[in-house]
Order: C-alpha cells, then structure tokens, then sequence
C-alpha cells in the first residue's frame, strides 16, 4: 500500500526537499513567514458513509478539511501528509480511488503529499490529514480580533453540505452535480490569501454558521448581530430550490469563510470569482442575536454539529 501511495504522489513541488521514504519529511518554509499547522479526522460513518460517498469524494472533503483551515488564517499550503488506517478486507480499488479524489484537489492547490502513515482498522476506515501552510510573519488572520463597529461577512452560500445530507438521511436518489457543495468541496484559499489586512477575525464554515460565529464572538469577546434576510442559501436539487434559513445558519462543511472587518473598509462583493456578502455587525456585549425581516429579534445559540452532543 505505501509503495502505491509513493507512486501516486511521486509529483513533487519546490518546497519539498525530501517526501516519502524517510522518517520525516523535509520542507522548505518561505522566508519571513510563519509556520501554520492544522489536523482533522475523516472518520467512517461520521464523516461519510461508503454507500453515499465514492472514495475520491472521500478523498477531496478529507483534504479541503485541512486546506480549509489554512484558508481561514489567511495562509497558503506547503504540504499535506495523510495518516490512513483501513480494514483488512477493503478493496485495494477504494484506496486507489480515494487518493484520486485526495491528490487531484493537492495538485490544483499545489500542496503534494510529502508522507504519512497507513495502519489496520478493527472498525471502519479512519483518515488523519495533516496540513502544513505558512502566512507573511504577522499576518495570520485569528479569530480574536473582531471588535464592535465590524461588519460580518460570508463568502459563497450556505447550507448546501447539510442540505445533501439531509436529502441522504431520508434515503432520496440524489445527483452530485444538484449539491456541489457537498459533493465538489473547494477549500477558499485564494479569499483568505486576499484578506489578509483587511479582515480583523476569521473562521471556516465547518461546524455550521451558528456555531463558528459563537466561536468568532467567544476569542473576540464581542456580541453578534445577523440578519436574516442576508444570510446566502444555497440552491440546491433538481429543481433549484433554496435550502432553509435553518440549514443556512446551522448546517455544516461548507467549507466558507465567515470574516469580520471594519465598516469603513470597502470589502469587494466578490473576490477571487467568489460572491461575500455581508451579514450583519459586531456589537459590545456576548452572544448573538438574529434580527428577522421586520425588526424583531431573538437570541440564537450555536445549533451546527458538536462531536459528543446527544
């Protein structure tokens, strides 16, 4: 198995001195930057189902997960690594097919596979991706730095991931092509490359708007307010119907960026080729508010996805 994942990732680019084949990688990290290093789990049965999901789907969401990450701090990828534990009695083709999906989404990104490490699974298929960016020393974009007066502000649409799920859930025949999100992830890095300077706080939309903009409000210390008529849906199946307000704001992995900014700061309308709207404002205070079409307002508590919640 490692000699066929060597083989599929032989392409390597400039900032790898040595990839796989030792104990360690060895990269290059452009000067005046800082290191940036992110991990996240794709785990069977949480993260995918096979009967759902063909492996390079698989394989593209496992790797946006981490390039995602990189996106929100305003960074750019150096390198990934894949830890990758199977079943004995898994089909070679699915691994095949899964680093398809995961190295076509590293080439378009420049970001080769520089190693990792493979294991047997007593229980379903477990993928570890890991990472590696830098960002121009002192300009990583965190999550801590709203302040009140900022505007908030989303990129692309929302709820179009959970929107599939939910169709998946209630076993209905769907098409890829009607939930791209979902099934054609794209990691904004080139948004979050932009930003940098301009934008005071920022986060992936990985969790669900809800609950990523508590985590903005909670390092920044500060009080949101959305509005709802704002919020970007997704317009998703067949027949293009918009997903509703409450998979917007509380469905999850699709893989935006949410970000503040001062209000005096012109923000594009789209950047990169991708559509930013604005949302709403930081105000002084905790929590965050939802201000319906009409005026009124009710608090709104962080409803996207919690590992562990019942």
């Amino acid at each position: 198995m490692i000699t066929r994942i060597r083989q599929s990732a032989r392409r390597r680019g400039p900032q790898i001195i040595r990839g796989i084949g030792d104990d360690c990688a060895a990269l290059r990290i452009p000067a005046g930057h800082e290191a940036l290093l992110t991990t996240d789990f794709t785990l069977e049965g949480v993260h995918f189902r096979r009967e759902w999901h063909p492996p390079e789907v698989v394989g593209r969401r496992c790797l946006t997960r981490g390039l995602s990450d990189i996106a929100a701090m305003g960074g750019s990828p150096i390198a990934t690594f894949l830890s990758l534990a199977v079943p004995r009695d898994l089909p070679q083709r699915w691994v095949d097919r899964f680093l398809e999906g995961l190295l076509q989404l590293a080439d378009e990104f420049g970001t080769p596979l520089a190693g990792g490490d493979t294991a047997e699974s007593k229980s379903g298929i477990l993928a570890d991706i890991v990472v590696l960016g830098s960002v121009p020393r002192g300009k990583a974009i965190l999550r801590s730095g709203a302040r009140p007066g900022d505007l908030i502000y989303v990129t692309g649409e929302l709820g179009g991931g959970s929107a599939a799920l939910k169709a998946l859930f209630a076993r209905e025949k769907i098409r890829a092509r009607d939930f791209p999100r979902h099934f054609h992830s794209i990691p904004r890095i080139a948004v979050g490359q932009s930003l940098r300077g301009k934008a005071t706080a920022m986060i992936d939309v990985s969790d669900g708007l809800s609950t990523d903009l508590a985590q903005i409000c909670e390092e920044s210390k500060v009080r949101a307010e959305l509005e709802a008529v704002r919020i970007p849906r997704a317009v998703v199946g067949a027949k293009r119907q918009p997903v509703s307000l409450d998979l917007a704001l509380h469905g999850g992995e699709d893989y935006e960026l949410l970000f503040t900014a001062p209000a005096r700061r012109a923000i594009p309308v789209r950047i990169a080729g991708v559509p930013i709207c604005c949302i709403g404002r930081i105000t002084p205070s905790r929590g965050i508010v939802l201000v319906q079409e009409g005026g009124k307002t009710q608090s709104l508590k962080p409803a996207g996805w919690e590992h562990f919640r019942r």
